[in-house]
């Protein structure tokens, strides 16, 4: 889906511009240059993450239960397999930020820098725990790849919830059944909407970002109507959902997620997200899209590696500042390509999860001592 991958490359674009308009201090020196633009990034920025939950949400539709009916014969495993897929370059990622951090830590005098890890801080960002546990971030953003596996697990039990509560006989298939975890989405959904994201408390949970995750299943199941006024009957219902709990309580990411669905919405029913004819000048973003993990994963460290080096550097001014943070997006991007061609794209397996697993435990033990 060539149209999805180009929207999680700007997506990814814009999250990895917020971190570099407010980390270290090249953000504060460029500033003077592009205010507006800076402001926004560095406010409003963040919202490109919804985009990110609600495309997860549609694939792990997609994935999980393209007709409703969850297709998955060993869910303990699928999970698993989850888990080894996300934290593979996770891992790696890590153990270069916890090495370029203890690099930097002498000559870049800012809080953005993360302290010497605890062996106990390790292993709970190895099991995706840490926002949990109670523990600081490694690394920026990091609390996203928890809780997409939270989300995708969460995805996993309700569809499958029905199945588990009362088996079919075997080769039977009961229309009804197909509507059961469509339902238990859209129950848990519009519950996280007006309530559990109103709760701050349970933002390290996937309660709180169910909303916008739900919204994108919704949107893939709706897209297999046949009918038109099925159609438009679902997506006038999505609008409803996300109008109510808007009015409840504005909130500017409900918003974007909102908008997202409804633009996915309108793209797979007009066959948009597979275009016959797909123009040279978005297949940069497409490719983007495809490595937007290793991106989101990778440039903080790069961002920590060229702060410190701009900020040692006399004289500068805002200019190189601002070539600076230009040099960092290029050079993450670098780095991301590398990333993914070694590991995010290489086939998941234990061997690697467990080797990737030490490696950021002796990597942070190391520079501790």
């Amino acid at each position: 889906m060539p149209l999805l991958d180009a929207a999680k490359g700007i997506a990814c674009a814009v999250i990895v511009g917020h971190h570099l308009s407010r980390y270290g201090p090249m953000p504060a020196g460029a500033y003077g240059l592009a205010p507006d633009f800076f402001g926004w990034l560095a406010d409003d920025g963040r919202l490109a993450v919804q985009v990110f939950l609600v495309i997860a949400g549609f694939l792990a539709a997609a994935s999980l239960a393209p007709d409703g009916l969850l297709r998955v014969d060993r869910p303990i495993a699928r999970i698993l397999q989850r888990y080894g897929r996300l934290v593979m370059p996770y891992l790696a990622a890590l153990t270069v930020c916890v090495l370029v951090a203890a690099l930097v830590r002498p000559w870049l005098d800012e809080d953005v820098v993360p302290a010497s890890p605890s062996i106990g801080q390790l292993f709970a960002h190895g099991f995706l725990l840490q926002d949990l546990l109670g523990y600081e971030s490694l690394s920026t953003g990091v609390w996203y790849v928890a809780i997409d596996f939270q989300l995708f697990a969460l995805a996993l039990m309700l569809v499958g919830l029905p199945a588990m509560l009362s088996p079919p006989a075997p080769g039977v298939v009961n229309p009804s059944s197909r509507w059961m975890p469509v339902l238990l989405v859209l129950a848990l959904a519009v519950t996280s909407l007006v309530l559990f994201n109103r709760n701050a408390a349970l933002d390290d949970t996937a309660l709180y970002f169910f909303g916008a995750y739900g919204l994108g299943m919704l949107v893939f199941w709706i897209g297999r109507a046949t009918r038109a006024s099925t159609w438009q009957g679902a997506v006038a219902l999505l609008v409803l959902v996300g109008a109510g709990a808007l009015a409840i309580e504005w909130r500017s990411r409900i918003a974007t997620a909102l908008v997202t669905a409804l633009l996915i919405a309108l793209a797979q029913h007009r066959h948009w997200l597979s275009p016959a004819k797909w123009p040279l000048a978005a297949v940069p973003l497409q490719r983007l899209g495809r490595m937007s993990y290793s991106l989101f994963l990778i440039h903080f460290p790069v961002l920590l590696a060229m702060n410190a080096l701009v900020a040692n550097l006399a004289p500068h001014g805002p200019w190189v500042d601002l070539l600076g943070m230009v040099a960092t997006f290029g050079l993450s991007v670098a780095a991301a390509a590398l990333l993914y061609r070694w590991v995010e794209a290489r086939p998941a397996s234990w061997r690697a999860v467990f080797a990737l697993f030490a490696a950021l435990l002796v990597s942070g033990i190391a520079v501790s001592y």
